[in-house]
């Protein structure tokens, strides 16, 4: 692998890992901070607006997954994995594991 492709694809990992990371926490807002507030307070405006935020995070990490598993390199187990995982709460955070391992393996090859 050429010297750019291993920079570009660690920019790559850096990038999911970041998204995965978002993806992550903006569901822990919307399930220990804004669901509580909506009914244990009475305040539903806080999952009106966390929900979106949510699922705005979610297409965004699936629209990066899909970037980073089509740049190649991935096994078949590998991209059903960090799929599967997508749509398991919480998911996001094994993959971001996942992703740094990968990232360093990557960095102590070059």
């Amino acid at each position: 692998m050429a010297s750019q492709d291993l920079v570009e694809e660690h920019r790559q990992l850096r990038r999911m890992r970041a998204v995965s990371l978002l993806e992550g926490g903006t569901l822990l807002l919307l399930v220990l901070v804004a669901v509580p507030l909506k009914h244990l307070a009475g305040y539903p405006l806080a999952t009106r607006i966390m929900g979106p935020v949510h699922g705005l995070a979610f297409l965004l990490y699936f629209w990066m997954l899909i970037q980073t598993v089509s740049g190649g390199g991935w096994t078949r187990s590998e991209t059903l994995r960090m799929t599967v995982a997508a749509f398991i709460p919480f998911g996001a955070f094994l993959n971001e594991r996942a992703l740094a391992r990968r990232q360093a393996a990557l960095a102590s090859a070059a």
